[in-house]
């Protein structure tokens, strides 16, 4: 099982960046699939999910009206459009699957760097 993260970088305030999660080894459709973040100093945190389920999606406060999440089925890949960013969207982001059934397996990226600064 892979979840390859991409996409990161340095972005001034107010610019956009848009991140990749490339997975293999499971049944891509099948899963919930989420974007995290940890700034340092803090705990991990949900930016957003998008259900395998009725293709939901949900979104922290934080973010909600400049992120966008979204996944391509048949490339195996969830994306994260990022707009108006801010100094405070600065964080590790990760990729996140969870599965179907009773014990939810999840697995997790590597994740990649965001940082906002002019």
């Amino acid at each position: 099982v892979q979840l390859v993260e991409s996409g990161g970088g340095l972005v001034q305030p107010g610019g956009s960046l848009r991140l990749s999660c490339a997975a293999s080894g499971f049944t891509f459709s099948s899963y919930d699939m989420s974007w995290h973040r940890q700034a340092p100093g803090k705990e991990r945190e949900l930016v957003a999910v998008f259900t395998s389920v009725g293709g939901s999606t949900k979104y922290a406060n934080s973010v909600k009206g400049r992120f966008t999440i979204s996944r391509d089925n048949a490339k195996n890949t969830v994306y994260l459009q990022m707009n108006s960013l801010k100094p405070e969207d600065t964080a590790v982001y990760y990729c996140n699957a969870k599965g179907p059934g009773l014990f939810r397996v999840t697995y997790w990226g590597q994740g990649t760097q965001v940082t906002v600064s002019s």
